[in-house]
């Protein structure tokens, strides 16, 4: 199942304290999956979403416990939480997942970060042994449907970036030249920051000015974008930099915000070029710009939830090409349900081969009561050799009957077909395994 907040459903103010760092995703993951009834658990954390994906053994107690989770992590009263939160299971949960991959759940349809976002969550997974097979293979297919909708449809085409819908953004706000008339600011020099100079780019901003806590990364703009002046300035002069500005895009990590309405109210108004109005759009979470900017005169602020406006522009193309994607998103859960069926068959396989190997050592040890008692160890290895022959043998043509990759929903069909067979040929519903329950394991 799958339980989170998105740009759809709940402010910004409430997704900024569940936002968590992608460095302790890990930590994350170890304590839901620690939690009773979780077995598996990722956490997937951008701008836009905070979703947690766990496999529980119940539902009911699995929701309970990352709702309360998500409340001590947050410090958001679970009741204020469940206001906000969806929830969504078994295919329902698969189909977000694929969506959020392939861009249809974006804030901008199409957008690219996302995918290699959904890639981070399964690199860090894999080191994590609360991250298991069966998320793993979720975010696997779920990273393939995002693929191959980015390359089998135009979903991709016009603004696909939370920076370009903010450069978008700044366009429709500002007078007439848009961004190539006024005084540029970019704070970070992130991923983001490098798309935002990007688009700022493709708009006729030729000179900008970026300030990061290191040069480094300015200097790199700097060699990927020759045309355009970018000019480099440390963190310790952020308030001047911003007082000759009159767009300030900012794109941190802070997890405190950068301007206040205290350090802002004394520096210079804007230039008439703007209308005398210095426009602070905010692509962070947490945010890095204060609301309450806004009560200044002569500014104004904007967050990812104000790039609605620009989503709203062309949303008859967000439909079809919306429409277009689902068809290989279907196609895909297909695929991913048929995997999943195909784990089915594991149990079987474990229970046939306890049976065969109970089987071949009682019949061994009888055989062996029969013999002459000086047989030699040698002779006793040949005997126990070819007991495991003959076994292994007989299981060939069932066990090959059973393995499934999943790639073929109409072959998993069949192997289903046939560990049902075998299940009652051999009895193997009363064939018992050592396993013990995760549940009785935590207690």
């Amino acid at each position: 199942m799958v339980m989170g907040l998105s740009v759809h459903t709940t402010p910004v103010e409430m997704r900024e304290k569940l936002a968590v760092p992608e460095a302790e995703w890990p930590r994350a993951i170890d304590e839901l999956s620690s939690q009773n009834h979780i077995e598996e658990a990722s956490i997937l954390s951008t701008c836009n979403r905070f979703e947690i994906y766990v496999v529980a053994v119940s539902w009911n107690r699995g929701v309970k416990e990352v709702a309360e989770w998500m409340s001590k992590t947050s410090g958001i009263p679970v009741e204020d939480l469940m206001e906000h939160l969806f929830i969504l299971r078994d295919q329902d949960a698969t189909q977000h997942l694929f969506r959020v991959s392939s861009g249809l759940d974006s804030l901008v349809l199409g957008e690219g970060q996302i995918l290699a976002q959904v890639r981070q969550v399964l690199k860090i997974g894999q080191e994590v042994s609360g991250f298991g097979r069966n998320l793993a293979g979720l975010f696997k297919q779920a990273i393939t449907a995002g693929k191959r909708v980015r390359t089998e449809t135009n979903i991709s085409a016009g603004a696909v970036s939370v920076s370009s819908a903010a450069v978008e953004l700044a366009v429709m706000k500002l007078p007439a030249g848009g961004v190539s008339r006024v005084s540029v600011l970019i704070v970070g020099a992130g991923k983001m920051s490098k798309l935002l100079v990007k688009h700022l780019i493709s708009k006729g901003c030729t000179r900008m000015t970026i300030v990061n806590r290191s040069e480094q990364r300015v200097l790199d703009l700097q060699n990927e974008f020759p045309g355009a002046n970018i000019v480099y300035e440390s963190l310790t002069e952020l308030l001047r930099c911003t007082g000759e500005a009159d767009l300030v895009f900012t794109s941190t990590s802070s997890d405190v915000p950068l301007f206040t309405k205290e350090n802002v109210e004394g520096l210079f108004p804007a230039s008439q070029t703007s209308g005398g109005v210095r426009h602070f759009i905010d692509i962070s979470v947490p945010r890095n710009v204060a609301a309450c900017l806004s009560d200044l005169p002569g500014t104004r602020v904007y967050n990812v939830d104000d790039l609605k406006e620009v989503v709203a522009a062309n949303k008859e193309d967000r439909r079809r090409k919306a429409a277009e994607a689902q068809v290989i998103i279907d196609d895909e859960i297909k695929n991913f349900e048929a995997w999943r069926d195909s784990l089915e068959t594991v149990p079987t396989i474990k229970k046939l081969r306890s049976y065969a190997e109970r089987v071949r050592q009682a019949e061994l040890e009888k055989c062996l009561s029969r013999m002459p008692e000086d047989l030699t160890t040698k002779q006793k290895r040949a005997l126990e050799d070819l007991s495991r022959g003959i076994v292994n043998k007989l299981l060939h043509g069932p066990m090959q009957h059973l393995r499934s990759d999943g790639a073929d929903s109409k072959t998993v069909s069949e192997k289903i077909e046939n560990m049902q067979a075998l299940e009652r040929m051999f009895d193997l519903g009363s064939e018992v395994l050592v396993v013990e329950s995760k549940t009785k394991g935590k207690k």
